[in-house]
């Protein structure tokens, strides 16, 4: 799938590859069983072996706030050898979080040409998102910062902003509680946003490609995912047909992004193209 750029002028400099891995929703500690925890060690071994600069885990670590738990992600993370940076879902308390993981949440993470946003927009009592003030001003700090510097972006952020009703699960960052102001931000670097990037939804590759050369992206958890049969039901966006526990290989590579969707323990199924927003001087649309 293509998506056209609103940009007029080209790119003009070649990008060198990226490629990454992004996980999400490990839920160590799940129904108070090691399940979850095996399925994590089983997910970093494969990791270790798999083709990307780095990893990239979209939040819920552990299920419903188990402290006991972090030190058992860790411990398996070792195995991975490479980075890796989290940020945390609605089942990880800021503080646990914070302790475990990282003592700054909200950070940068700069890799060649593409800068990495990680944002904590979830809270540990609610399904939807929530962005502060505070929050949306650094995000544009950021943004700003990386178009001085000829940087792409790519924000992530748990919960995802683009409003999804029934057939979906109808959780996102509502217009009230920063949806708005972010879609503004994005609107005023369309040029550099390379993609918004979530966990939380368990559906696979859930995305949706209606906000201009921005893509939202709810990627696969490595535990369980539902198949809510949205295509078949005409909801907006794509959901491609593989719902098996995994992770996805992401490469960015000539002015596209393939997505290939990795079950654990199968080889890739499901792969998903989709052109990138040219950069250059902003102009009228």
């Amino acid at each position: 799938m293509v998506i056209r750029p609103r940009c007029l002028h080209a790119y003009e400099k070649e990008l060198r590859k990226l490629s990454f891995i992004v996980v999400t929703d490990t839920h160590l500690g799940y129904r108070n069983q090691q399940h979850a925890a095996m399925q994590w060690e089983k997910t970093a071994v494969e990791v270790a072996m798999a083709d990307g600069d780095l990893v990239l885990h979209l939040g819920d670590v552990v299920d419903g706030g188990r402290e006991a738990q972090y030190p058992i992600y860790l411990e398996s993370r070792k195995l991975i050898g490479k980075p890796v940076h989290e940020i945390p879902g609605n089942h990880d308390p800021h503080e646990l979080f914070s302790k475990h993981i990282r003592k700054t949440i909200d950070t940068a993470v700069d890799h060649h040409w593409l800068r990495f946003l990680l944002i904590n927009n979830a809270r540990t009592d609610s399904h939807d998102g929530f962005l502060s003030d505070q929050q949306l001003a650094w995000i544009d700090e950021q943004c700003h910062d990386a178009a001085k510097r000829d940087m792409f972006v790519a924000i992530c952020m748990h919960v995802p902003a683009h409003k999804n009703l029934h057939p979906d699960r109808g959780w996102y960052v509502k217009p009230a509680e920063g949806q708005t102001k972010l879609y503004e931000t994005l609107t005023r670097y369309k040029d550099r946003v390379l993609a918004l990037l979530h966990g939380h939804f368990h559906n696979g590759l859930r995305g949706w490609d209606d906000h201009g050369p921005v893509h939202e992206i709810c990627f696969p958890s490595v535990l369980y995912n539902l198949d809510r049969k949205l295509e078949d039901q005409n909801a907006p966006g794509y959901n491609p047909q593989e719902f098996r526990p995994g992770y996805t290989l992401v490469t960015i590579e000539a002015g596209a992004m393939t997505l290939s969707y990795k079950p654990v323990g199968a080889v890739a199924l499901v792969s998903k193209s989709c052109k990138l927003p040219s950069v250059g001087r902003s102009t009228k649309d």
